[in-house]
């Protein structure tokens, strides 16, 4: 597989990304817009069959809406939208859409769920699942550390703050590790707004040089780029000059706008949880 480093790829020029807008109280799923995944992967040269499995796990703090009587109902949502959908939902026509409840009456939390499903596999053009956790149930969502030995501490000096994946080599020893930086930063493609990130490698296969692998994920501190793509191209320089067996690529990103983007992007099944992070 071989990445391209290349210009940024066109966007659909109704996104609202970046542009002043009105903000809707009233239920709008017209507000929802997508992204083709297609733009991002021919850049880095992904084709069909995907080179990865995963999924892309968002969780929304700010979800609110009005029970028949008008007193507000508030719940976290949760969702799960998969890597193989024709369109990464754009996170903030998400936020908007999600503001278009507020004043907005619904019978139940069931109802808000099927909504919101039905609303963004729409846009995804694919299933998403949803799941809503209300107030009594918000004891019960943990907070927590991703596993893995944490690679920060390394003294090394830096001066690529541009993706540079030959600053990527291996050893001879074959090593199964799990390794973890809270470094990564990356920009929106669209308004240069930071985007912040820990991030999870798991690999099986020549052991992957600690101190370049740090540098390689703080090259990506001024790139413009969405979440997902980020993670995508992690992964695809992470096999095409380390070379695997196995590769696992979790990030979870601050949240922005009340929501946040926790790509994962994996060769086999690496399993995930959704425990909310310190920095989260």
């Amino acid at each position: 597989m071989t990445v391209k480093h290349s210009s940024s790829p066109s966007l659909p020029a109704n996104l609202t990304l970046g542009q002043k807008v009105d903000y809707i109280e009233q239920y709008t799923p017209e507000l929802l817009q997508g992204v083709p995944r297609t733009l991002s992967r021919e850049q880095i040269g992904v084709s069909q069959p995907l080179p990865f499995g995963g999924v892309d796990i968002w969780n929304g703090y700010e979800l609110s809406w009005l029970n028949p009587k008008g007193k507000p109902q508030v719940a976290i949502l949760q969702c799960r939208v998969p890597i193989d959908s024709q369109n990464l939902i754009e996170s903030k026509s998400f936020k908007l859409y999600l503001n278009s409840f507020n004043q907005s009456v619904f019978g139940s939390a069931d109802e808000v769920a099927r909504h919101l499903t039905k609303d963004l596999s729409a846009c995804a053009q694919a299933p998403v699942e949803v799941q809503l956790f209300s107030a009594g149930q918000f004891g019960a969502l943990q907070l927590g550390e991703l596993d893995g030995t944490v690679i920060d501490d390394l003294d090394i000096e830096i001066n690529a703050y541009e993706p540079s994946p030959e600053l990527l080599t291996t050893g001879d020893q074959q090593v199964s590790e799990t390794l973890v930086s809270h470094l990564l930063k990356s920009n929106c493609l669209i308004t240069s707004q930071p985007d912040w990130a820990s991030v999870q490698i798991h690999y099986e296969g020549a052991a992957i040089d600690h101190a370049g692998l740090l540098a390689y994920l703080i090259s990506f501190r001024r790139h413009n780029e969405f979440h997902e793509q980020c993670i995508e191209r992690i992964f695809c320089d992470l096999m095409n000059r380390c070379k695997p067996h196995k590769l696992a690529v979790y990030a979870r990103y601050t949240r922005r706008g009340g929501l946040d983007i926790n790509p994962l992007r994996a060769n086999f099944d690496f399993n995930v949880s959704n425990n909310r992070l310190a920095r989260q």
